[in-house]
């Protein structure tokens, strides 16, 4: 190829891209149009919009007061400790109450709200959620020692710190119910979202989850908002406390209504097993199998499991002879 053909082809390259590259202002204008339309989703306009980024950066924020030494490259130790809480707190007070700030401005502005002094309020909130820290802390120290308890595979306490989805996932939801419970908007569901996509584990914040929790490997559990679970409760892989499917108007008849099982003291959920309904009821002790589908309350110390199935055993060395005569 001489150099004048090459020339040639690169301004004819050149000319063919320019022509692609003209269509995309009529596209943007489409886009723009379309921003117009009620059946499109958008946030296009004057009101602010808490930032996804800047609240997983509050979790992880929070994790470092919750777990300090582990989550960080420096040491901690009673030389810098004061000086690590005053640094870790106020830096988490001010991206906090900031972001809680955000969600409230967003939902006063848009639903044409009445003022609710939404700075104010972003910082009360942020400090009464700073002020739980330390029973957030022993908290989430009974989850731990359920977790080391109930797993012979856990070779101690840091293993399942910075190893285990279901603690991450347990103390995203612990962090996110506590904003939930202060009535903040948006926040929570981010965060619980946030650790599902990480983990497979869905806990809504909404859920009210008593002390000495432990998820056992964790992938596809589900837990739903109004579910109640007791103290020292185990779940496996798999597991579902969800609700009955239902029609669109009845949906919207519960909203705001007990739609999730409730789970007593000391109750064990084995694999895949789903519990359905909100007037479900596990009572204290039960043990509930695998794969095993509840949609009626188990009375306490019951264990419900499926019948066990019927097992075939070939003789597969025969199977083999058997395709070499062929």
């Amino acid at each position: 190829m001489d150099e004048a053909f090459r020339t040639t082809k690169c301004r004819t390259d050149l000319i063919k891209t320019q022509n692609v590259r003209e269509e995309i202002p009529a596209i943007v204008d489409q886009l723009v149009f379309s921003c117009t339309r009620e059946d499109c989703f958008d946030h296009i306009g004057p009101e602010p919009i808490p930032s996804r980024a800047a609240v997983v950066d509050i979790l992880k924020r929070t994790r470092r007061i919750l777990y300090p030494g582990y989550f960080i490259p420096t040491r901690v130790d009673q030389v810098n400790v004061m000086y690590y809480f005053g640094q870790e707190v106020t830096a988490l007070f001010e991206a906090l109450s900031e972001q809680i700030m955000l969600a409230i401005r967003h939902d006063c502005i848009r639903y044409n709200q009445p003022c609710t002094d939404c700075e104010e309020r972003g910082q009360q909130a942020a400090i009464e959620f700073l002020r739980e820290t330390p029973q957030l802390r022993g908290l989430l120290g009974t989850d731990i020692r359920a977790a080391y308890e109930g797993d012979p595979a856990a070779s101690g306490y840091d293993e399942i710190i910075f190893s285990y989805p279901g603690l991450f996932a347990i103390t995203t939801y612990r962090i996110a119910h506590r904003l939930h419970h202060q009535g903040v908007p948006v926040l929570p569901r981010i965060m619980t979202e946030y650790a599902h996509s990480r983990t497979g584990i869905d806990i809504h914040p909404g859920a009210r989850i008593g002390e000495s929790f432990f998820i056992d490997h964790g992938t596809g559990v589900v837990i739903g908002e109004t579910t109640e679970i007791g103290s020292r409760v185990r779940l496996y892989q798999g597991v579902t406390l969800g609700a009955l499917s239902l029609s669109r108007e009845e949906c919207e008849a519960l909203r705001h209504k007990k739609r999730h099982p409730t789970i007593e003291d000391d109750v064990i959920i084995y694999a895949n097993a789903t519990v359905l309904g909100g007037e479900t009821v596990l009572g204290t002790r039960s043990v509930i199998g695998g794969n095993v589908w509840i949609t009626d309350s188990v009375p306490p110390d019951t264990e419900v499991f499926l019948k066990k199935p019927e097992l075939v055993f070939g003789n597969s060395d025969l199977k083999r002879t058997s395709r070499k005569r062929d």
